[in-house]
């Protein structure tokens, strides 16, 4: 594959082939007993064989349980994953990070959380019902040498929250911001707010979204679907990103087998061509 690819750039009129990096953000849903049919047990192989499928060089999760990650780890050798607990440990939800280690150099990680105190573990605020967190990796492409950071989040979800997502977003914002501008940043996560309004336009301020400003998309808008696959009104699953790169592709996936689908959110691809 490997050599007809580069066969490919040869014959090409252009001097060399694009570097892409294509990210993903998957919400699994954490392993609940409650999903009945729908347990984590009946489906993990097909969030093993999505993310396999499309293969993304960095996926930002949500609603991560240690065991979860753990099982993917396992599954998928062509990957590492990182990431802490919204309380600080391995016993709760990760905002986990999963990428190729024959593409991307894990350079450093780090977590804060969305709250007064983001450097105290498991801290929360603004009436929030849960801790939030956001977990980091800064990256190094192995074939340029070019750095970028990545963002992941979960914002509160609660409809009474939507105070709380805002001030989340004002974190992010602020502490993406001291970064210079020549560092690209792309962020991932479930925000449980529609791709419009405050919460949205605090971090679109300084960033692009990667489905509006995509060359090609396809899929539905509305990521949250209940395992049913009925798109919800709302996109609320988000690919952002500070970078003087192109949006090839974005796309939400619909990837299901025989009606049972490896989340109750569509997954986020997007694809970008690198200068």
């Amino acid at each position: 594959m490997r050599l007809a690819i580069g066969l490919l750039c040869l014959a090409a009129t252009l001097p060399a082939c694009a570097e892409t990096l294509r990210v993903m953000s998957f919400n699994v849903r954490y392993a609940a007993k409650s999903d009945g049919p729908d347990i984590w047990e009946n489906r993990r192989d097909l969030v093993v064989a999505t993310i396999r499928k499309h293969s993304p060089d960095l996926v930002g999760t949500q609603e991560l349980l240690y065991s979860q990650g753990q099982y993917l780890d396992q599954a998928m050798s062509e990957y590492k994953w990182f990431g802490l607990s919204r309380r600080g440990n391995q016993e709760d939800e990760h905002m986990g990070v999963f990428y190729k280690p024959e593409r991307l150099n894990l350079v450093d990680s780090g977590n804060y959380w969305l709250s007064l105190t983001p450097e105290r573990p498991g801290s929360s605020a603004w009436n929030m019902s849960l801790p939030r967190m956001v977990t980091w990796g800064l990256f190094e492409l192995k074939s340029t040498g070019q750095k970028f950071l990545l963002t992941n989040t979960q914002f509160a979800h609660r409809r009474e929250d939507e105070q709380s997502r805002l001030m989340s977003a004002r974190i992010i914002a602020h502490r993406l911001g001291m970064y210079e501008d020549s560092l690209p940043l792309v962020v991932t996560g479930d925000f449980n707010a529609p791709a419009s309004g405050p919460t949205y336009e605090t971090l679109t301020a300084l960033m692009k979204d990667a489905w509006t400003n995509a060359a090609k998309k396809s899929g539905p808008e509305g990521t949250f679907h209940g395992f049913k696959g009925t798109p919800g009104a709302a996109r609320i699953d988000w690919v952002l990103y500070r970078a003087p790169w192109k949006v090839l592709e974005a796309h939400s996936l619909t990837d299901n087998r025989d009606g049972r689908y490896p989340s109750d959110h569509f997954p986020i691809l997007a694809v970008f061509e690198l200068p």
